[in-house]
C-alpha cells in the first residue's frame, strides 16, 4: 500500500493554523522515507495555503509531482473573515495592526455595493507578505527585509462572492475564484473600498478544483496511516 502512494499518488490534508504548505510537505516526505527505507521521495503541493490558513492542501506524491500544475489551474473556494476598520502590513494577523481607520459610515448599502463590485474578472498585485518568486527569492523575504520590490498583477476571476456582515465590524465571506487569488488581497481592498480597512482573520479553504476538503484526512491520521500500513 504504501510502496504504491511513493510511486504516484495523490492525498488531500486537512491543513491545520500555524504549518506552512512546506511543513505539510516536509512531514510528509520524512514519514514515508522513513517507512520505506529510501533516501529520497518527490512530495509537493498543488496550491499554497498561508500559515495561518487551514483546509484543503493537495499533496502530489512520486509520479504524481507531475500533475500538480493541473491540479492547480482549478477555481478555489474559501470560506473566512474580514475585521473592518484595522490594517497590517501583511493583509492578515502574521504581523500587528499598523491602522486604525473610521467604521461609523459604513452601512449595509455600501458594503452590499463594495461586495458586487469584486464580481468577473480584474487584475489582482499580489500581497508583499506572499510566496510570490522576484529575482530567486519569496516576496516576502524582501517585505521582511524592509525592502520594496515592484510586483506584477495577475489576473484573476471572481465567480461568488457571499457574505454576512451580521457581526459587523467582522464580516464572514463565502468566495469562490480563479487560481491565483490572493484572499488577504480581497480582504484589504474590501477595506480600502468602503473607505477604511481591513484585515483577514480567519481563512480555510474549502475546495481546490475537483478535490474538496470533506474528502481529506489531518495531518496526524496521514502520518498514522503511512507508520502503521502494511508496505
Amino acid at each position: 500500500m504504501i510502496e504504491k502512494i511513493a510511486l504516484g499518488e495523490t492525498i488531500l490534508v486537512d491543513k491545520p493554523i500555524g504549518w506552512t504548505s512546506f511543513d505539510v510537505v516536509n512531514k510528509i516526505r520524512w514519514h514515508l522515507k522513513r517507512k520505506l527505507g529510501v533516501k529520497k521521495i518527490k512530495v509537493g503541493h498543488a496550491g499554497t495555503l498561508d500559515p495561518l490558513a487551514t483546509g484543503l492542501l493537495v499533496i502530489c506524491i512520486g509520479a504524481n509531482t507531475k500533475k500538480i500544475n493541473q491540479y492547480m489551474i482549478g477555481d478555489k473556494r474559501y470560506v473566512g473573515k474580514f475585521l473592518v476598520g484595522k490594517t497590517t502590513s501583511s493583509y492578515d494577523l502574521e504581523t500587528d495592526f499598523n491602522g486604525e481607520f473610521p467604521i461609523s459610515h459604513i452601512n449595509e448599502d455600501l458594503i452590499e455595493s463594495v461586495r458586487l463590485s469584486f464580481f468577473g474578472k480584474q487584475y489582482q498585485e499580489p500581497p508583499v507578505f506572499s510566496a510570490k518568486k522576484i529575482k530567486g527569492k519569496r516576496a516576502y523575504d524582501y517585505a521582511r527585509s524592509g525592502i520594496d520590490v515592484e510586483l506584477t498583477k495577475n489576473k484573476i476571476i471572481v465567480h461568488d462572492f457571499k457574505i454576512d456582515s451580521s457581526n459587523f465590524p467582522e464580516i464572514n465571506f463565502d468566495i469562490l475564484c480563479s487560481k491565483g487569488t490572493y484572499i488577504r488581497k480581497i480582504a484589504h481592498d474590501f477595506g480600502s473600498r468602503l473607505n477604511s480597512g481591513a484585515t483577514l482573520i480567519e481563512l480555510r479553504r474549502l475546495q481546490s478544483g475537483t478535490k474538496n476538503v470533506s474528502e481529506s484526512r489531518s495531518i496526524d491520521d496521514w502520518i498514522d496511516f503511512i507508520d502503521n500500513s502494511p508496505l
